[in-house]
């Protein structure tokens, strides 16, 4: 009965990132599928490049979140904690936005390259106000 909490947020974890690498594996999947062989006379060195950021911009949240939702043992293999918890807010939720935002400019850039200046709007918006310079 000991850490049945901690037990069950390292199985919602798991399933959590499991859910996420298979987002970004479809998107990428799908971005490339799509854009390389049916659009392929319109694709340039302009896409391998935001297909190479996009990648980094799936990689660095992926890893960080999954470095969050990593549970801790003890020396004798007992589970102590079973990770942080993904639902909360605060930076977990900003992590998830990236992974999200990302996968939506990904697969509407399939449609219209236009899609790309969703991260310069998503971008002014998610600043965090004390940072924001403001005009009276």
């Amino acid at each position: 009965m000991a850490n049945q909490g901690a037990k069950k947020r390292k199985e919602e974890n798991a399933r959590h990132m499991a859910n996420l690498l298979r987002i970004i594996i479809a998107c990428n999947a799908i971005y490339i599928v799509v854009r390389l062989l049916v659009f392929r006379s319109s694709f340039t060195w302009k896409h391998w490049i935001g297909l190479a950021l996009t990648s980094l911009a799936y990689y660095l949240p992926y890893q960080q979140l999954a470095s969050m939702a990593k549970p801790s043992y003890g020396d004798d293999g007992e589970l102590f904690d079973g990770g942080f918890d993904m639902s909360t807010g605060g930076i977990c939720g900003y992590l998830h936005d990236v992974i999200y935002i990302t996968s939506f400019v990904q697969i509407a850039s399939i449609l219209s390259d236009k899609f790309w200046y969703t991260y310069l709007v998503v971008r002014a918006s998610l600043t965090p106000t004390w940072t924001r310079i403001e005009i009276l």
